[in-house]
């Protein structure tokens, strides 16, 4: 986010502003909600499509995957639009996917419109993050984006067990209606009150693809990908963890997750106080505090006292997100366009690599909680892939005319409280 891109701040009023930044708002919020609503839900789309439940967490892997492979690849396609005709086309097409998961008439329906809708999550907040930064004056850029992505933050918190309550209600289809209104919601909202800046400053896909080649920049993907997956691994089977291990009624599913939410919010907000402290050895702390929570999560399972405190520490895991993202700002000069659509890449491969390791012991024969000793180990294997990105990193040297830290200074905050992208 260079100083080209606050072209616009000078001619919005503090109120356009306002509204524009809850419409951005409001498309994350919508965003997450649709991502994280069909695990609450996993027992009901299970029943009613005839299926396993590691069934639908291959549904999740599905969006997750469809993140990976819309993150980058329509950031860049989309590079040459304006970003208000870019933001519209992409909640439109957010919209329709979910509508259509909505009426997916059988399994592999459902995982073909599941990969539809996640296209366009990561390009949506890479270019929502950058719009909310051309608004604000260059030291109020990273309060304007953590304005914006407050939606992702609410939807861990209150969307996600709306949606899980309205799907028991009346059907799991309804809420990915719900999901379809609110981003329809949110394009109208954008229409109104989104100018066209003619203005823009346009990015050059060909030069941020070479300045995206650098190891850190991969190397730090790679640990948001496999220390990931561990919290993903056991958020994705918390519903029926909950019912077959846990012994509680489904109405207590809501509840979990927003404790899970609760722990994201805390989470997130520790994660950049650490970093600040600590720079880059921050996340080593972050992935160990992770593998303790997730290996002793299968004995919290087992009782309802000892389960919510331990849903609320998996969610605290959140916290590697805005370590990693300011860390990958930090490393991917010249590239940041590409680098903020690409940690939601990262952030969902995470997303289908958890629930498909644990979908796979589960089918297995294993138990239930499994899925803790699953993400413990990946939250090692992240910490080895941490382990070389740091042997390496003396060797990383700043951009042209850049000081150490000055990516850092003006990086974004990270858009995966929570659940990227």
């Amino acid at each position: 986010m260079t100083p080209a891109t606050a072209t616009a701040a000078p001619r919005l009023s503090a109120r356009a502003i306002i509204l524009i930044e809850l419409a951005l708002a409001l498309g994350g919020f919508a965003i997450g909600t649709g991502e994280f609503a069909i695990m609450g839900l996993m027992p009901n789309v299970a029943q009613d499509l005839g299926i396993s439940e590691p069934q639908v967490g291959h549904v999740i892997s599905s969006y997750a995957l469809g993140v990976v492979v819309g993150a980058p690849l329509l950031a860049i396609l989309g590079s040459r639009l304006y970003r208000r005709h870019l933001l519209l086309l992409l909640m439109s097409c957010f919209a329709i996917g979910n509508f259509a998961s909505a009426l997916a008439p059988d399994y592999q329906a459902l995982m073909l419109y599941r990969f539809l809708a996640g296209l366009p999550h990561g390009a949506y907040f890479g270019v929502a993050m950058l719009v909310a930064a051309a608004m604000a004056a260059p030291h109020k850029r990273a309060k304007a984006v953590s304005r914006v992505l407050m939606g992702l933050t609410i939807a861990i918190l209150i969307g996600n067990p709306v949606a899980t309550w309205l799907g028991q209600w009346l059907s799991w289809r309804y809420a990915f209606v719900m999901v379809g209104a609110i981003a329809l919601l949110t394009v109208a909202m954008l229409a109104i009150f989104l100018p066209l800046d003619k203005q823009q400053a346009r990015s050059n896909p060909l030069g941020e693809l070479r300045a995206f080649n650098r190891a850190q920049v991969w190397l730090a993907l790679a640990i948001s990908s496999v220390g990931f997956a561990g919290m993903f691994c056991v958020f994705s089977y918390l519903a029926p963890t909950l019912l077959e291990v846990t012994r509680l009624d489904a109405r207590w599913i809501p509840l979990a997750l927003a404790a899970f939410g609760l722990g994201g919010i805390l989470g997130n907000m520790f994660g950049g106080w650490l970093f600040d402290r600590l720079r880059f050895q921050a996340v080593a702390w972050l992935l160990l505090w992770s593998a303790l929570v997730l290996v002793l999560f299968p004995l919290s399972a087992q009782s309802p006292w000892s389960l919510f405190p331990a849903v609320f520490a998996v969610g605290t895991m959140v916290a590697l997100s805005p370590a990693l993202q300011t860390h990958l700002m930090d490393v991917a000069h010249g590239a940041q366009t590409l680098a903020a659509a690409s940690n939601h890449a990262a952030f969902n491969i995470a997303n289908a690599l958890g629930p498909w390791l644990g979908g796979l012991a589960i089918s297995a024969g294993f138990a239930w909680t499994v899925t803790g000793y699953i993400g413990a180990a990946t939250a090692v294997a992240g910490l080895l892939v941490f382990y070389w990105a740091w042997k390496i990193q003396p060797a990383a040297s700043p951009a042209p005319g850049e000081q150490p830290g000055m990516a850092t200074a003006r990086a974004a905050p990270s858009p995966h409280p929570a659940p990227g992208p």
